[in-house]
């Protein structure tokens, strides 16, 4: 029985050695090992390690990737405008020791630094633009600055921020209807102008396709004239022609039209019987109606 109880003994004092001189570091770890609260060694091998019994401490740190919620803050944007943004942010424990330093290994201090830092970065980028520029794909490059602000800033505690996104970016609920209100506002301006300038377009165009159907009417008129007029001429000079050929004949065919125009209607014409207009209607007979046997 005695020998038992020496045993389980020995077995209690093993087991609370090795608690106390060994320690587990995991994959998703690194360690830092404190003595007297100065920086020993930083242990990033996973597996089994020592450390001297009650003189040393070991902090544990997480070397993935960290992302973090920045607290929603409220900026004044250059055109005067209160913007409430919501920002994400992706960091990680780069240098252990710097670290464990300046933050203790706290993770919770290590967000309150980070959110002081992104606060003022993001503040001072977006309040050189306007809403307009801000809820634009242009926020990629205001990001980019934050980021890289930031990075130099949280170099020093150990710190690499990898990313800052915002997640939104929403109008105070006091300024929504009067900045939706503006943007309608400028909208109508820029559609009015639009159409204004249409409307000139128009007018030019029409203006242009009357003057080119003047000019070619006129033309066509002159074309129409010209070629009239060389018909004219043409028929004259037939005539002419004509006339000189047999002028007897050529006045008795101009008489005989001039009677068909005149003696074809139903008005009645007096004429003197001397008239010289009648001169070929003087010498001519009707022809005796046949007499009935």
């Amino acid at each position: 029985m005695k020998t038992l109880v020496v045993f389980v003994v020995v077995v209690f004092l093993v087991f609370i050695g090795y608690r106390l001189a060994a320690f587990t570091v995991d994959q998703t770890q690194v360690a830092v090992v404190l003595q007297f609260g100065k920086i020993v060694k930083v242990v990033t091998q996973p597996g089994l390690h020592l450390k001297t019994p009650f003189l040393q401490s070991v902090v544990y740190i997480d070397h993935r990737l960290q992302d973090y919620s920045v607290k929603p803050q409220e900026i004044i944007t250059k055109d005067q405008r209160r913007l409430v943004v919501d920002n994400y942010v992706i960091w990680q424990v780069t240098d252990p020791r710097a670290f464990v330093k300046t933050m203790a290994g706290s993770f919770v201090q290590a967000q309150l630094r980070i959110d002081g830092v992104i606060y003022s970065n993001v503040r001072n980028v977006l309040a050189d633009h306007t809403v307009t520029d801000i809820i634009s794909p242009k926020r990629l490059a205001y990001l980019q600055q934050v980021t890289s602000s930031s990075q130099a800033q949280m170099k020093s505690y150990g710190l690499k921020l990898i990313d800052v996104h915002v997640k939104r970016a929403d109008l105070p609920e006091a300024n929504e209807q009067a900045v939706y209100k503006r943007m309608a506002s400028e909208r109508e301006q820029t559609a009015a102008q639009l159409r204004a300038q249409g409307e000139q377009q128009a007018t030019q165009i029409q203006a242009e396709a009357d003057k080119e159907v003047t000019i070619t009417i006129a033309e066509a008129q002159k074309e129409a004239d010209q070629t009239k007029g060389e018909g004219d001429a043409t028929a004259l000079k037939i005539f002419s022609d004509a006339y000189k050929q047999d002028p007897d004949f050529y006045r008795f065919w101009r008489t005989l039209q001039s009677y068909e125009q005149t003696f074809s209607g139903k008005d009645t014409l007096v004429l003197s019987s001397k008239a010289d207009y009648l001169r070929l209607l003087q010498g001519f007979q009707p022809a005796q109606t046949a007499q009935q046997p």
